[in-house]
Order: structure tokens, then C-alpha cells, then sequence
């Protein structure tokens, strides 16, 4: 078995050396390198230089620090091995930066010019690639072809000054297969430069990845092309994924970044939402469209805002169903309708503890706590104030509250709903105004419906027919 110790040792370098800086770099000391181990979703970094702006809420994840050494922004990123707790029960050796899979989110503002410190830590060498932006062609980090590698144990500079508001990504550009299927990745935020341009109340923003990892293991399959099993939000699957926390009457935003094998439709529920981000910045105002399910392909990123005037817990996932799942065995034959009862006594047998299930459907394994391997998780799971939620993977909750304050994410726990608004099992009778708040009132409409089968006369004029 591989231990944590043994995977960290053997793929940290002992020593840290500074080699291929920059001219300007190589003036000034390295800013000192945050990192993080919390799995939970951080606090905002509210600006202490340059233009006002509302802070990027990072699910599970959390905003790198930065200071001013001069005109120049300057952050410090770690390429590293780092272990990411996928959700409570599970935990994934992955490589990330500065201690967490996706690494720490970038955010600046339109105009700024920005001075990254990349530090190779890993046991081969590596680049970073500023994904959507416009820069030098010696900075945009595509190993072998616009810059040496980064070796392990160097520091490399890049320095670039940011053309355009929007969601962006960086991730590298050499052993690509492998480092991306290790977690290698991270958001790059640049607001606009008017704090009053496309501001929202609340803004969150998280990477969609995927990872094969077969059940009581912790490294990543890195060849595996399509056949994932683990379907995550910066590398949580859900119940691991923490919920949007959200105002009544909230502006609110999700930037989504897709770096996984496939497309994934992301779809709210509740609400409907205008998409207003694109991989090539804002879509001009007056030419969003509105949409309730959003398709991400590889490689893109998307920006889309709502009103949150519909109070309750609002299921927030990618639409593929398998992708609401956690580790699936995709060779599980089907038995629906099959009589199971025998065949379970004979493998109980020899396999203590054996449940033949399956036969009435899936649903059971949601509620059902069956002994598995260590550091696996469940195919479906999570509970609410109703029961078994039966889902996994891409999935998570937007939390409608009213009377919440501007900085207030703190989980508010379970919506009560009001009385008469919770479907409800039908057992002959109807209570007294069981009609959905809103509806028309139709008992007074009269309609004069007349119909002309075919073949008939034609219709008179004024006449109505179907």
C-alpha cells in the first residue's frame, strides 16, 4: 500500500532553487508561497489595492495572496504534490498548488500587471499555461515551444499585464495527460476595471475535473481516457461539495471552467439564469440568452447570472445522470424484475455479509451504509431533512435564505418550508386550498368550443375549430 509519507517523500524535493528569474524578478525577494489543507470553501479576499470589487467565492477552494512591489501584482504558485480529501471518507493523492487540488484561485482586475513565481516541486518538470489570456508569446507556457521547462527544484517568472475582464484558467502545457489527470489546475479571475462594470452580490466560481480511481486505492489512472469514475467540482464529489449560500434578492454569479474528458450540461434548479460569460470574456449586454441548463465543452469556460428570488434548497449538477454518481462499477449487471432471494443465501455462504440488491432498482444503495473498501466512496449518498438525497459526482445545493447579510456564507442548514407547499402523499381527500400559490382561478372561465370533423362544411366565419 502507498502511504501518504511515502508519496510525499518520494515526489517533494528537499531543497527549493531559484534559477532562470527574470530581470526583474531576480531584483526582488519571492513572495512568500500561502498554502492551504482546508477542504472546506474559504472566505473571500476582499482587495486591499487597486480597484474596488466584489470577491470571488471559490467552492472548496480558496483566493491566493498577493503584494505590490511596485506597479507589479505579484503571487507565488507551488506545483506540488498535495492530498485532497475528494469527501468525507476519501482522500486522493493528486499533484496541485500550494497545497490543494485545483490550486488557489488568481484574482485581479483588468489593467493590472501581474508577476507570477512558479516553484517546481515535483519529481519532473513542468509549465504553466495562462488559458484564455492575452500575453507575450514567451509567457504563455506551452513547454518546448515558447519556453525551456520548468525543472524541478527552479523557480520560473512569468510577467504579463492583463487586456481583458473575464474567466480565465491556467493549468500546464507539458506531460499534459498526466498533470491535468493529477489535479494540476486552477481559476484565473480578472475583473473589470469599473468597479461598477458587471458588479454582482455574489460571485462564485469552481472547476469542473475527474478522476479513475478504483475503490480502496488513492493515485489517479492517469491513462484513462473516458471511462472515469469520480466526476467532481475542484476536486470534491458530493456529499464533499459544499453548498451556494445565497441572499433573497441576491445578484448572483457561478463562473464555471471545464477541464475534464466531456461536456457537462450544469443545470439549476428554481431558477432560470442569463449566460453573460463566455471564453472570450463578457457577452455584451443586450445579447445574453437565457437558459436554465448550461452545455460546458472541454476547454471552456462559462459565466451566468440569476436573480435568487425563489427561497428554499435548489439542486445545482451536471444533467448527465452518471455524473451525479460516485465510483459506479460500470461492469454491475442489471437484475430488475430477476428473483434475487435465492441466489443471496448461496453467495452469503461463502461471502459473509453478501446483500443481493438491484432487483427493484438502485434506489437502496443511497439509504444503505454496506461495508466497502477503506477510502472509497459510496455510489450514492448524502442526507437531508427528508431522507437520502441518492446522488454523488457533480451535485450541490444552492441555499436560498432571506434577512442573510453581504459577507454572510455560513451554512444556514435546512429550508422549512411553509405549510401546504411540500408534495404530499394523495390518500383520497384534498385539503381545503391545496392549489399551488399563484395559480389562475378557472372555475369562472367559460369557453365556446365548437369542432368541425373532417369532411364537413367548411367553417362559417367567426366560427372556432381544432
Amino acid at each position: 500500500m502507498l502511504t501518504r509519507r511515502a508519496f510525499v517523500n518520494a515526489s517533494t524535493m528537499s531543497a527549493v532553487a531559484v534559477a532562470a528569474i527574470s530581470g526583474r524578478g531576480q531584483a526582488a525577494s519571492i513572495p512568500e508561497a500561502a498554502t492551504m489543507k482546508e477542504a472546506g470553501t474559504q472566505k473571500p479576499l476582499a482587495p486591499h489595492t487597486g480597484p474596488d470589487y466584489n470577491p470571488i467565492v471559490t467552492l472548496n477552494g480558496w483566493t491566493a495572496p498577493w503584494r505590490m512591489q511596485g506597479d507589479w501584482k505579484e503571487f507565488h504558485l507551488v506545483a506540488e504534490p498535495v492530498v485532497r480529501e475528494i469527501a468525507p471518507g476519501m482522500k486522493a493523492y493528486l499533484w496541485g498548488y500550494n497545497g490543494q487540488s485545483p490550486g488557489p484561485t488568481i484574482e485581479t482586475v483588468e489593467g493590472d500587471k501581474v508577476r507570477i513565481f512558479v516553484t517546481n516541486r515535483l519529481p519532473e518538470h513542468t509549465s504553466i499555461h495562462w488559458h484564455g489570456q492575452r500575453l507575450p508569446n514567451g509567457m504563455d507556457g506551452v513547454t518546448g515551444l515558447t519556453q525551456p521547462p520548468i525543472k524541478p527544484g527552479q523557480t520560473f517568472v512569468y510577467e504579463f499585464q492583463l487586456r481583458r475582464a473575464g474567466t480565465f484558467m491556467y493549468h500546464p502545457h507539458a506531460d499534459e495527460t498526466l498533470q491535468l489527470a493529477m489535479g494540476m489546475m486552477g481559476l484565473f479571475i480578472v475583473h473589470p476595471q469599473d468597479p461598477a462594470g458587471r458588479r454582482v452580490d455574489r460571485d462564485f466560481a469552481f472547476l469542473l475535473n475527474a478522476y479513475d480511481i478504483e475503490a480502496g486505492t488513492y493515485l489517479p489512472k492517469v491513462n484513462t481516457m473516458l471511462d472515469f469514475n469520480l466526476w467532481t467540482w475542484n476536486s470534491r464529489a458530493y456529499p464533499g461539495i459544499d453548498p451556494f449560500i445565497v441572499g433573497k434578492g441576491d445578484k448572483v454569479r457561478m463562473r464555471v471552467g471545464n477541464l475534464t474528458m466531456t461536456n457537462h450540461p450544469i443545470h439549476i434548479h428554481g431558477h432560470e439564469f442569463n449566460v453573460t460569460g463566455t471564453d472570450g470574456g463578457y457577452v455584451p449586454k443586450g445579447s445574453a440568452w437565457p437558459e436554465v441548463t448550461v452545455d460546458i465543452a472541454v476547454g471552456q469556460m462559462r459565466a451566468f447570472e440569476f436573480i435568487a428570488d425563489e427561497p428554499g434548497d435548489w439542486a445545482v449538477h451536471c444533467h448527465k445522470s452518471h455524473h451525479t454518481m460516485n465510483a459506479m462499477g460500470h461492469t454491475v449487471k442489471t437484475y430488475i424484475g430477476a428473483n434475487l432471494g435465492n441466489l443471496q443465501g448461496k453467495i452469503a455462504k461463502v461471502a459473509k455479509g453478501y446483500t443481493a440488491m438491484g432487483d427493484k432498482g438502485m434506489a437502496e444503495m443511497g439509504s444503505m451504509e454496506m461495508p466497502m473498501p477503506d477510502n472509497t466512496l459510496p455510489m450514492m449518498s448524502g442526507f437531508a431533512q427528508f431522507g437520502a438525497v441518492e446522488m454523488g459526482g457533480m451535485f450541490s445545493v444552492l441555499k436560498v435564505r432571506e434577512g442573510l447579510s453581504a459577507g454572510d456564507y455560513k451554512d444556514p442548514g435546512w429550508y422549512k418550508n411553509p405549510p401546504g407547499t411540500i408534495a404530499y402523499a394523495f390518500n383520497g381527500t384534498l385539503p381545503e386550498a391545496s392549489r399551488a400559490t399563484g395559480s389562475p382561478d378557472t372555475s369562472h372561465t367559460k369557453a365556446d368550443v365548437r369542432v368541425v370533423k373532417p369532411g364537413s362544411r367548411p367553417a362559417m366565419p367567426g366560427m372556432q375549430h381544432d
